[in-house]
């Protein structure tokens, strides 16, 4: 059996690809054929992590709207729907030709839309996974081509809701894995202050690395610091620090351009504390760790999503938001500060966070799947139970 994956190409369309294709090889039967294809944009550390996982990669061509105007954008567009887009449908179009995929799942983004389109003049059933509260353009889109809708919020605008299915955002069980005492060990801690995740996506985050940066010495008297500051900026980073750091002091900072796999999941485990954009990839993991968090949108993000998927975690009691416009160095300080003199607040928002969380989103969208691999198919919702479209 096939199944061909589709994506826009950044870590919140492949990380979730991989930890469903990972369920499926545990669902599906033992003994029986299954193989893997993804095809989206050309993405060169996507295209890594998804070979190590067995999954084979087909490059196509995949335009985009812009949504802020000028001329610039205005012809990059026009040049984007003329020629782009219908060449990378095309290429689409001979790759599943000839590939004849049972089926086609698709995270969504720009990059997914010559797959998808392809896989529906193909008649290959399609199956949609949406992250945010505000689906993108691209899936409104291709939302009229699925079977089914998969969604991470009960409260996702703009789709039918005979058409959606809440599952939650498939994150990596492995990631959850992680032990404290093993933590302390792998990171060589001495187990003393509190120890705060500062997560900028897979891409990093600039202008949170530029507020940790302004309060660095006075943060590392009060926690550990735990900072992934993204690949492109870790030198410039790293230099930073290394200029202001305190003597004795620098022990308590641990900076990393990208936490792999491994080192993510020593992260969750031995953090007290977690400060990340609002990604829903990002939201769904900090909630199925249990700990609390402040969450900093990205402003520019596409339909303001960020701050609506910000906004529905916070309602739940699990994170605070600070919008980049109040996101000032010091206020963020004595917000952490306040957090830890009380525990009782702490408790509530770990809490809080596990109540939201959905860490079976994966394996609920394996079974899903199955069911269309298999012939005897195990049809589940988020509790394991059986399946009901929402109302």
């Amino acid at each position: 059996m096939k199944v061909l994956f589709a994506g826009g190409g950044t870590g919140g369309h492949i990380l979730p690809i991989i930890a469903v294709a990972r369920e499926i090889r545990r669902t599906y039967p033992k003994g029986e054929n299954l193989q893997f294809f993804y095809i989206g944009p050309k993405d060169e550390f996507g295209s890594i992590l998804l070979t190590q996982e067995g999954i084979k990669v087909k490059t196509v061509l995949a335009g985009k709207i812009r949504r802020y105007f000028n001329w610039k954008s205005f012809l990059q567009n026009l040049g984007d729907i003329i020629f782009k887009i219908p060449f990378g449908v095309l290429q689409a179009f001979f790759y599943i030709f000839f590939l004849a995929p049972d089926l086609t799942f698709s995270k969504g983004g720009f990059g997914s839309i010559p797959g998808v389109v392809a896989s529906w003049l193909l008649r290959v059933p399609i199956f949609l996974h949406e992250s945010d509260v505000t689906p993108g353009l691209a899936n409104r889109f291709l939302g009229k081509f699925a079977l089914e809708i998969f969604v991470s919020f009960p409260k996702t605008e703009y789709f039918p809701p005979k058409k959606m299915i809440a599952v939650g955002n498939p994150i990596r069980k492995e990631i959850l894995e992680g032990k404290r005492e093993e933590a302390q060990k792998f990171f060589k801690l001495g187990g003393g202050e509190p120890v705060i995740l500062i997560l900028g996506g897979s891409q990093g985050a600039q202008r949170i690395n530029d507020k940790i940066l302004e309060i660095l010495p006075e943060l590392l008297k009060n926690f550990e610091i735990f900072h992934q500051c993204g690949d492109k900026n870790f030198k410039q980073v790293k230099a930073e620090a290394k200029a202001i750091l305190p003597e004795g002091l620098e022990k308590n900072y641990h900076l990393f351009p990208f936490l792999r796999e491994e080192e993510l999941k020593q992260a969750f485990a031995i953090c007290d504390f977690i400060v990340s954009r609002a990604g829903s990839g990002s939201i769904f993991e900090i909630a199925a760790s249990g700990k609390p968090s402040i969450l900093i949108p990205l402003p520019e993000a596409a339909q303001n999503h960020q701050v609506k998927n910000a906004y529905a975690y916070a309602e739940e009691g699990a994170s605070i938001v600070m919008e980049e416009a109040n996101f000032t160095s010091h206020f963020f300080l004595e917000k952490l500060k306040y957090l830890f003199s009380s525990p009782e607040e702490l408790e509530k928002m770990q809490k809080a966070a596990k109540d939201f969380s959905k860490p079976q989103a994966a394996k609920v969208l394996a079974a899903y799947i199955c069911s269309y691999l298999s012939p005897s198919p195990p049809k589940v919702d988020e509790g394991g139970n059986e399946r009901s479209s929402l109302t």
